[in-house]
């Protein structure tokens, strides 16, 4: 089977789940933590959570990645996205973007641009 597009479409019913599982963290104590020495501090993630909750627009997120052409495969019984962007130029060299866990092809929007 070859290649087959597909837009990033998270279903809102997916989002409002997150969020609801965000509202409900149980926070741990954050023992004298300042230096991060036992892992992340509390208070940063309390910031980031909320900020999850009230700042992070994921549809924009969304729209942003949809302006480029996304693609899925299985090679081997393996399911595989990638986006295929031509170069820019009278001659653009080809390049393979890979990555591993935990980035993901997001990281390199500023290289593909």
């Amino acid at each position: 089977m070859g290649a087959e597009p597909f837009r990033i479409e998270i279903p809102e019913a997916e989002l409002d789940d997150l969020r609801e599982r965000l509202r409900r963290t149980r926070w741990a104590p954050d023992f004298a933590n300042e230096d991060w020495r036992y892992g992340t501090q509390g208070s940063y993630l309390r910031e980031l959570v909320g900020y999850w909750l009230e700042g992070y627009d994921w549809r924009a997120q969304e729209r942003a990645m949809n302006a480029y052409p996304h693609f899925r495969v299985h090679i081997d019984g393996i399911p595989l996205h990638f986006m295929h962007v031509r170069g820019r130029g009278p001659r653009p060299i080809p390049l393979v973007l890979t990555h591993g866990w935990p980035w993901t092809f997001w990281d390199f929007q500023r290289v593909i641009g």
